[in-house]
């Protein structure tokens, strides 16, 4: 058993003591242990920057940017002493005796402490990677993520590209020790994951992604330096990046996919049960059990399925819901013939959305963002759409991707709710905001708590009947897809990693309630498989942003203002959901007077 697990678990209180609020600490008290808590926030980030160099160069931190972390065994195990540390300094502070801000401040902080401990007690660095994405295809889109302006900035992402082979070599070693122990990947999951690592093993340098910003240069790089620097481009792809993804490959290939486990669930996981609990923590913020979870999602998918079925006998299809899917699946008038086609329909949707934003919102980020396709390498295991965030201080805009992989499997009618989930008012409308409030101690800023942005995600995709969109029934079923989808998550997620669920029962589940393709059915249950409780976020994130929402309309009756309900919900930055629940009780408090 762990020695720090028990001791270190996390919830964060329902109340967040708002009693304290009404016999406040004496003024002096409250001011000393607010500044030795930000003193230790301020230590504690440039702690975090340093050891991550990319998130100190995503963040706008550029005294890095010629780094990657090291991620060996060693330096994780001494990173999690390190944040012992930091938990250990965070208890000394008298929490009693500070204000009501920055109790929120301090738990949502001991919050990621802890489960960084915990995740690394577990052994969480051992499996870096999910069946469709991971280090090795964060890392290619490198280009995009670093500044690139200057010949310094040139002789940066060089550097990178030649630290890559020990990076890889760390991730590949942590792997096999998780062989060893059993704690892998799901072999099931596994298939053509090799396609994503190959795309980067190229016979020549210019056809590597790599290769990018060595096609043309900024203004402020002299031509006298771009013979020198593509000859070092050349080399460090030839040299690193290809020989780090060749070694990958056949690691990949040779130890792990034959040697990664043929069960299925993360209760199979050494202490798997513990392992999940952690995970519905980290992801919901919530303290829930399988069990609870579970029964929620049964309990959505019989709700939404009586509004599905009313769209059908409205439409005056003939034939059972099972049918119904498999003509929405199957005939060509909802789907795209060409990859532009569909670029097209999603940037139309989000311009449209964005000409309804200040009809439901007060405070918008000013950081603009774009709609692109779903980059090759990644494709055929990707999940229809993501959003993509910029680099704090880059010249690059957020990006909403789509994915025109198999168009077949991409239709439009859930089109709507796939943009309004990941640009606006979702994803790049919220994340952005976020980057935006300074205010915010800096680990808030930068976090992202899944269940408030998962949560969010899906509530912008029920905002979209407010704004006018859904009117075509068909769409208005895509919606109700997506979020069937959600609740299905609940079932099978919790089905597969606690109650034993085969892969089959989870694929047919998600199949039989939804109208999804059958390519996009597996590759979700594979993410769900390899990422646990993840998908958990989604669905109870937005019945608590719904609940909350519907208790400040009854509160506030006429009174209820839904631009300012917006800004109380976002203007703090993403928070969990216990403490968003306070942050409403207040609002509601603060507008009866």
């Amino acid at each position: 058993m762990r020695p720090h697990a028990r001791r270190l678990a996390v919830v964060l209180p329902l109340s967040l003591a708002l009693s304290l609020a009404l016999f406040p600490a004496a003024a002096g008290a409250e001011t000393a242990a607010s500044e030795a808590l930000h003193e230790l926030f301020d230590r504690e980030w440039e702690w975090r920057l340093r050891e991550s160099p990319m998130l100190a160069t995503s963040v706008g931190r550029h005294e890095w940017n010629d780094r990657l972390s090291s991620v060996s065994a060693e330096d994780e195990a001494r990173r999690a002493e390190e944040t012992r540390a930091f938990l250990a300094e965070l208890d000394a502070i008298d929490r009693e005796a500070l204000g009501v801000t920055d109790q929120i401040n301090h738990d949502i902080f001991r919050s990621q402490l802890a489960n960084r401990v915990e995740s690394f007690e577990f052994g969480d660095h051992e499996i870096p990677i999910n069946a469709d994405s991971g280090w090795h295809s964060s890392f290619a889109r490198l280009p995009q993520n670093v500044p690139l302006a200057t010949p310094q900035d040139y002789e940066n992402y060089i550097a990178r590209l030649n630290a890559f082979p020990t990076y890889a070599a760390q991730h590949i070693a942590n792997m096999r020790s998780g062989l060893a122990r059993g704690m892998t990947l799901a072999h099931v999951v596994l298939e053509g994951i090799e396609d994503t690592i190959a795309a980067h093993i190229v016979e020549e340098p210019e056809e590597s992604a790599f290769w990018e910003p060595f096609e043309s240069f900024p203004v402020g790089v002299p031509e006298s330096e771009w013979g020198r620097l593509r000859a070092a481009g050349e080399t460090a792809i030839r040299e690193s990046i290809v020989a780090a993804y060749q070694s990958f490959f056949d690691f990949m290939v040779e130890e792990y996919k034959p040697g990664a486990r043929r069960t299925l669930g993360a209760s199979e996981l050494p202490e798997g049960r513990d392992y999940y609990q952690l995970q519905i923590r980290i992801y919901t913020s919530l303290d829930l059990t399988p069990e609870e979870i579970h029964q929620i999602g049964l309990s959505e998918v019989k709700r939404i399925r009586q509004e599905m079925e009313a769209i059908i006998e409205r439409v005056g299809f003939e034939g059972e819901f099972a049918d119904f899917l498999t003509f929405l699946r199957t005939d060509p008038r909802f789907y795209a013939e060409t990859p532009e086609e569909l670029l097209m329909r999603a940037a139309w949707i989000a311009k449209r959305m964005d000409g309804k934003l200040p009809a439901l919102f007060k405070t918008m980020p000013r950081l603009p963002y774009t709609v692109e396709a779903v980059p090759d390498a990644i494709a055929p295991k990707y999940t229809g759409g993501r959003y993509v965030g910029a680099a704090e201080g880059s010249t690059q805009p957020g990006r909403y991707w789509v994915n025109t992989y198999a168009l077949e499997n991409r239709p439009f009618y859930t089109q709507e709710a796939l943009t309004l989930h990941e640009a606006v008012p979702g994803h790049h409308f919220q994340v952005a905001l976020s980057r935006e409030l300074e205010d915010l101690p800096n680990f808030r800023r930068y976090s992202y708590i899944s269940a408030f942005g998962e949560g969010w995600g899906l509530y912008s995709e029920f905002l979209g009947i407010e704004a006018g969109f859904y009117t075509d029934p068909y769409s208005d079923f895509g919606r109700l897809t997506y979020e069937m989808w959600r609740a299905c998550r609940l079932v099978v997620d919790t089905g597969v990693h606690a109650f034993g669920w085969s892969r089959e029962q989870a694929l047919d589940f998600l199949a039989g309630n939804t109208a999804l393709s059958l390519h996009e059915v597996r590759t979700e249950i594979d993410r769900y498989i390899s990422w646990p409780a993840q998908a958990l976020s989604y669905k109870l994130g937005e019945l608590k942003i719904k609940e909350l929402r519907r208790r400040a309309e009854a509160a506030l009756g006429a009174e209820f203002d839904i631009r300012e309900f917006h800004d109380a919900v976002l203007l703090h930055g993403a928070v969990p959901l216990p403490v968003l629940e306070r942050q409403i009780e207040r609002f509601i408090a603060e507008a009866e007077g």
